[in-house]
């Protein structure tokens, strides 16, 4: 029997909107601020998230959790079987183009799939499906996109033969260069104003309908994109979606770029992993020798990645909407209900999962996390994101070929050796070195 939402009391609400919600707002949806981030780990939020929301699920039988903030009316699931339901049934009854995204996206991608309407999105999806090339494990561009990562992998081994260390923003100068070269072209590597644009609107995004939309800058960033459009290099995903739909193309590309910042997000945390377990890196080095050149398929490597977004996830909350009046359990709620899944919460559930706070890459081999609905490290359902076999072909070389250049270590490997993990690692403070080289310290992840 399907659970009937309960509502929450006003301290039970003010809880969770301090504790839980807060925490993931202040650090950013759409571009993370960093004194944010470095705060949310010294506080390791994302474990007394999970502590508040463990707390609810028990007290009220697993019931979908009712939180009223003001005119709006928020409803958390805490069970898998009510995170399927979400899921499966996008876009419609419960569309991904929820208030909140529309304000945000719509700064820099309003023409994007993932706030498209039901009725664009019939043409939109399949566009991204075509031009991603969602249901093949390597896409047909793949050689060039592993090219672009190791070029990505040769600057910061450069960097390393130099200094014998990088940090978070020495990783992002590389793996920009990386994402424009698979999105535009390798004439697009640096460009700087191209990113620069794209970042300025994403932290206005961060604000969604509170910050007024700078047109101007949207031309601008909707100009540097389209002077790669009308002869597109051919191994990148303008040349492809040229091919599809050059009138579509322009409108999707904005969000190509702002996902693969995810992207980025997870490869480092796993990187940070393979650089305190000399296991891993054994295992990595291993795969990649047995693989051959190319754009191989890396099964485990694409699981460590996997495994670093479950641990940590880079999207803190799946929304949706309601299109029409929800009938669920015993009670109906209206038109408009926003639901929240906190992946965090589902990610590390000791309820479901043997290896809740373990780094278990294994199980995405073995299918046990692939069979959980409350595992969404790409979303789920009819609408989960079309990109995903394309970034873990991306991340798990990036990853693969930078274990195999240097043996790295992380400053703070000794908070990642073992398990249990911490519940927040903040990515922009994770710093690099070569093994036996000096290295510096950071804050400790409790």
């Amino acid at each position: 029997m399907t659970p009937t939402p309960v509502d929450l009391t006003a301290a039970e609400t003010l809880r969770v909107a301090s504790m839980v919600l807060a925490p993931l707002v202040a650090q950013g949806a759409i571009i993370r601020r960093p004194r944010a981030t470095a705060w949310a780990e010294r506080r390791q939020t994302d474990r007394t998230a999970r502590a508040v929301l463990t707390g609810l699920r028990e007290r009220h039988g697993g019931a979908p959790l009712v939180l009223r903030l003001g005119p709006r009316r928020l409803v958390l699931v805490t069970e898998p079987e009510d995170v399927r339901r979400l899921l499966e049934h996008s876009p419609e009854p419960f569309t991904p183009a929820t208030r909140e995204k529309r304000g945000a996206l719509a700064h820099f991608q309003p023409d994007g799939v993932l706030i498209s309407s039901t009725a664009e999105r019939w043409h939109r999806r399949p566009f991204n499906e075509a031009v991603l090339q969602t249901d093949q494990p390597v896409h047909d561009d793949g050689a060039a996109f592993v090219d672009a990562a190791q070029r990505g992998v040769a600057d910061l081994t450069g960097l390393l033969d130099r200094t014998a260390r990088f940090d978070a923003d020495d990783f992002a100068e590389a793996w920009w260069g990386v994402v424009l070269e698979v999105v535009l072209g390798a004439r697009a590597r640096g460009d700087r104003e191209l990113l620069d644009a794209l970042n300025e609107l994403r932290r206005d995004a961060n604000w969604s309908w509170l910050r007024p939309r700078r047109k101007g800058l949207r031309a601008e960033l909707d100009g540097r994109i389209g002077s790669y459009l009308p002869n597109p290099e051919p191994g990148s995903l303008a040349a492809a979606a040229h091919a599809e739909g050059p009138a579509t193309a322009a409108g999707q590309i904005p969000h190509w770029l702002f996902a693969f910042d995810a992207a980025g997000a997870a490869t480092l945390r796993a990187l940070a992993i393979v650089a305190a377990r000399p296991d891993v890196r054994e295992r990595l080095l291993a795969e990649a020798a047995s693989a051959g050149p190319g754009p191989a398929l890396l099964p485990y490597a694409r699981a460590c990645i996997l495994e670093s977004v479950r641990l940590w996830p880079t999207t803190f909350v799946v929304l949706r909407d309601s299109t029409g009046p929800t009938a669920w359990g015993k009670r109906t709620l209206p038109v408009g209900t926003d639901f929240i899944v906190v992946s965090s919460f589902f990610h590390r559930d000791p309820a479901r999962l043997e290896h809740a706070d373990g780094f278990a890459p294994e199980a995405w081999l073995d299918g046990r996390n692939n069979a959980d609905w409350g595992l969404v490290p790409f979303s789920g359902g009819p609408v989960s994101c079309p990109g995903r076999n394309l970034v873990l072909l991306v991340t798990s070389h990036m990853l693969t070929r930078l274990a195999a250049a240097r043996d790295l270590r992380v400053a703070r490997g000794r908070y990642l050796a073992h398990d249990p993990l911490p519940a927040t690692v903040d990515y922009l403070g994770l710093r690099f070195r070569i093994a036996g080289s000096a290295g510096t310290g950071v804050g400790p992840a409790r």
